[in-house]
């Protein structure tokens, strides 16, 4: 029971290492090959921690294996659009200028009802609200709304923003996160001042956020 333990936690920080050399990805953001190298480097991983009679370099060696392959893709496809449109293929427009492209939904395998989805998905109601659709490499869709149903931005109404800044949590909690503090700017005793106006200690405080104007949030624990 011991060994299983020990070599199921080698495998994990193995993957570990290697999911995070792969780069931060959502799974829906994830390119074709880098699906495949992630379902492979799980089916690997799986071998070792359920048989102990498997050496353990059997499933370590693969995992760096598939990690190389997925790498020298990556390279690859960043180096020449030819090989990148092999290995990622294209996007597919579904829709353009406001009508069904049935050709193109038949050779993606993409049915209507998937499509609709996805459009409520992105905010629209109907394919009358938008010119394009667009089936991405990834599998996710990329909508262009027609220009009478595109949403009003500050730049529309002639306001001059100020800019915040990144906004970073400095206690979440109860916990006092000094990094983030200095990083803003900012020192202990204005996030004193600041939570005095919430009549709040740090022990109490469940969350703080401030951006770099000063534009604070707080909530106390056990609040509901």
């Amino acid at each position: 029971m011991g060994t299983i333990f020990i070599r199921t936690l080698i495998i994990y920080f193995i993957v570990l290492i290697a999911i995070r050399l792969m780069g931060k990805r959502e799974i829906g953001q994830l390119q074709p090959y880098e699906l495949v190298v992630t379902i492979m480097i799980a089916d690997v991983a799986s071998l070792p921690m359920q048989n102990v009679s498997i050496p353990l370099t059997q499933g370590i060696v693969p995992i760096l294996g598939l990690l190389f392959a997925q790498i020298v893709a990556s390279i690859l496809s960043f180096k020449s659009k030819l090989i990148q449109k092999y290995i990622s293929g294209k996007p597919t427009i579904l829709v353009a200028n406001g009508k069904i492209l049935e050709q193109n939904m038949k050779k993606q395998k993409y049915t209507l009802e998937t499509l609709f989805e996805q459009i409520r998905v992105c905010g629209y109601g109907s394919i009358s609200d938008l010119d394009y659709v667009i089936l991405e490499t990834s599998g996710q869709i990329s909508v262009i709304p027609k220009a009478e149903k595109e949403p009003v931005t500050i730049k529309d109404m002639k306001i001059q923003p100020k800019k915040t800044g990144y906004t970073r949590t400095l206690i979440i909690d109860g916990a006092l996160i000094e990094s983030n503090l200095i990083e803003l700017g900012r020192d202990k005793n204005w996030l004193m001042e600041q939570l005095k106006r919430f009549n709040l200690k740090i022990r109490d405080t469940l969350i703080f956020t401030s951006d770099e104007l000063g534009n604070v949030y707080c909530q106390k624990k056990g609040e509901t």
